[in-house]
């Protein structure tokens, strides 16, 4: 259980922040950006669940991927090459992956194959769960920059990678199962 006696500490006013072993990162650091990018992206999922009241099953599912995102927090928070969680080390796990492949699955049997690249938007829950489904590619280009210059945990990676298809995935079920969808039509406006 986390207890949060204090919002303020003033260790962060030399421009560093501490991490889960102790040691200290500027705030500019890639691992901070990869950190910061999760953060932005749970926060718009959050943007979208309140604008899901009529699909409470999916509200449900992202009440879940924002824990999940928590989760990955911690994980990039956990320098080192030891990806094993513990009682006290939060990783993101293999089966974490795996429901979230689930879902996209069950999501898409209902689904007509795609004819062209949808436009986001249909419905506002919608275009707010593609805003979050940007937000989420952004944090996964700032992790896959953060393993290129130290470890990241290959669960945290496979994770950030599939909630951008389970989230397109969504959006095309908010939107009438498709029905709903913006086609792209290339060069419309020629």
């Amino acid at each position: 259980m986390v207890k949060i006696n204090k919002i303020y500490t003033r260790t962060g006013d030399d421009g560093t922040t501490g991490l889960v072993d102790g040691s200290r990162r500027a705030k500019h650091d890639s691992r901070m950006e990869a950190i910061g990018t999760v953060d932005e992206a749970n926060s718009a999922i959050g943007l979208a669940v309140v604008a899901l009241d009529a699909l409470p099953d999916y509200q449900r599912d992202l009440v879940r991927i924002q824990n999940d995102l928590f989760d990955l927090g911690a994980d990039l928070a956990t320098p080192g090459d030891d990806f094993a969680p513990s009682e006290m080390v939060l990783r993101i796990v293999p089966g974490q992956v795996d429901w979230l492949e689930s879902r996209i699955d069950a999501l898409n049997e209902a689904m007509p194959p795609l004819t062209s690249f949808i436009l986001p938007g249909g419905s506002e829950a919608a275009a707010r769960v593609h805003v979050a489904r940007a937000g989420v590619r952004r944090a996964e280009r700032a992790m896959t920059a953060l393993a290129a210059g130290e470890p990241a945990n290959p669960a945290a990676l496979a994770y950030i990678n599939r909630l951008s298809d389970y989230l397109f995935v969504l959006t095309r079920a908010i939107n009438a199962a498709g029905s709903g969808d913006v086609m792209w039509v290339p060069g419309a406006n020629r």
